[in-house]
């Protein structure tokens, strides 16, 4: 079956063409960094209207790319939540259009599933049950996947998600957004070391980053001056390690906790270099196999949307032109 999906859950409009939920024709991304990066993250209203230019020619190059017109396009799958809702219509107006015109079915897919497929669109794909760490800047959740839409929550964040407690990081220390980005390119010239931030609900699988935001807020106040420009890398290393230490310590221990050997790490801080060079490395001694998709994979992308699509379209799954946009959508069993 080849599926076009579309993604337009946050600042990113993107469209891809799969066949078969395991080839990737095309993949294509218009990102908003540059627009948001004045304002020091997304803007709701601001990332509506730039989806609402971006949605046409992004599926036009989709379906360039793939080399295919919309006649040879079987099914629709468009991401329905979570996420911004003024975002997420955008993407879900398009393709209700196109499976109107077109008169093939459409489905509507949960974003953070979306992340846990991306890894079947890789050359080496873990068979189920699989433990997974889907980490974002909105999400920080570990599952026990039985299968397609087999989830049991493990652990979750009780308070900020990773994403966001790198964010919120950057913006403190003023340097500049995506803060995620920025902070792993910096801390690759820190000493991890340096300086001894907390590592929040240790005992639990649960997380809480607020009190590592905290720390880094309490440390600059008693400064009374910012951090200098020799100091910021150990800053923000140490900053850094303390969220991959408890992001790789809480999953490998879910797993092993329920006798899982297979491990997928998944969702945009997925994307960052030492969360992958720890995984690999804890993992190894554990007796784990870790499966993480490439970080092109790793942050909103409409291909991981076209493969979940493409499962729930063979399955005799659809929706129907009645389908609206949630905000919240949390994976259940």
């Amino acid at each position: 079956m080849v599926v076009l999906g579309i993604e337009s859950s946050c600042d990113e409009t993107a469209a891809a063409v799969v066949r078969d939920g395991q080839v990737m024709l095309s993949n294509v991304i218009a990102s908003q960094v540059d627009v948001h990066a004045q304002y020091g993250g997304v803007v709701p209203e601001v990332a509506s209207r730039k989806h609402i230019e971006a949605i046409a020619p992004v599926i036009v190059q989709a379906l360039g790319d793939a080399r295919l017109t919309l006649a040879e396009i079987e099914g629709i799958a468009v991401t329905r939540g979570p996420g911004l809702i003024g975002s997420l219509l955008v993407g879900l107006s398009a393709a209700k259009a196109i499976a109107f015109a077109r008169r093939i079915p459409l489905v509507g897919v949960n974003h953070l599933e979306g992340h846990v497929a991306a890894i079947f669109l890789t050359d080496t794909q873990p068979p189920f049950p699989f433990v997974a760490l889907v980490v974002s800047g909105g999400h920080t959740t570990i599952y026990l996947v039985e299968g397609f839409q087999r989830f049991v929550v493990l652990g979750r964040t009780r308070d900020d998600a990773a994403g966001e407690a790198f964010d919120k990081a950057a913006k403190l220390l003023e340097l500049g957004y995506p803060g995620g980005v920025v902070i792993d390119r910096l801390a690759k010239q820190g000493n991890r070391d340096a300086f001894p931030f907390p590592r929040g609900m240790r005992d639990s699988v649960d997380f809480s980053f607020s009190g590592l935001k905290t720390s880094l807020l309490m440390r600059l106040r008693k400064r009374g001056s910012p951090f200098t420009a020799e100091e910021l890398p150990d800053v923000v290393a140490s900053y850094q390690e303390a969220i991959v230490d408890v992001l790789v310590e809480k999953t490998l221990r879910s797993a092993a906790r329920n006798s899982i050997s297979r491990v997928v790490i998944c969702g945009g801080v997925a994307a960052n270099s030492r969360l992958r060079e720890r995984f690999r490395n804890d993992a190894s001694r554990s007796g784990i196999d870790i499966f993480i998709p490439p970080p092109s994979l790793c942050t909103d992308n409409a291909a991981m949307i076209a493969v979940m699509g493409g499962h729930l379209l063979q399955g005799g799954q659809s929706d129907g032109f009645d389908l609206n946009a949630v905000s919240r959508w949390p994976l259940v069993c």
